[in-house]
């Protein structure tokens, strides 16, 4: 199953989002294994930089896109469908497209990746008011 942030924006709770992401992945298991310098040169790139930045822009620094869930701390641009190898020396230009890709907590991240809901117990809803204001 592709995902997509188009299909991803249509869901309204955290929880929602929460699930259509999870991968259900497991601690220890290595992706790009000894190959792990490619994925370390694509994250470093300036195209990653670019297209990073102008995801984290129309998610105005908010979780998996919600707008009462500010992210506090480092912001992660996720790849919703998970990259692999062929995907960086093939250049698929999927893994840089923003409809593939979405800003999430370190925290939220490892909860996609590993299946582990306990986050959502912690994220609570940010009550906003007129006048407020809060720079991520």
């Amino acid at each position: 199953m592709i995902r997509t942030y188009t299909e991803l924006s249509k869901l309204n709770t955290l929880e929602e989002r929460f699930r259509y992401l999870m991968l259900k992945g497991h601690v220890g298991i290595e992706t790009f294994g000894f190959d792990r310098y490619l994925n370390q040169v694509f994250y470093t790139s300036p195209e990653w930089r670019y297209v990073r930045r102008k995801v984290m822009v129309r998610d105005n620094g908010f979780e998996m896109g919600l707008q009462d869930y500010p992210i506090a701390g480092k912001i992660l641009v996720h790849h919703i469908n998970p990259i692999l190898i062929d995907d960086i020396t093939e250049r698929n230009p999927d893994i840089l497209n923003p409809e593939y890709l979405v800003c999430v907590s370190h925290e939220m991240h490892n909860a996609i990746h590993y299946g582990d809901d306990t986050i959502l117990k912690t994220k609570t809803l940010v009550e906003r008011y007129p006048g407020d204001t809060k720079l991520w």
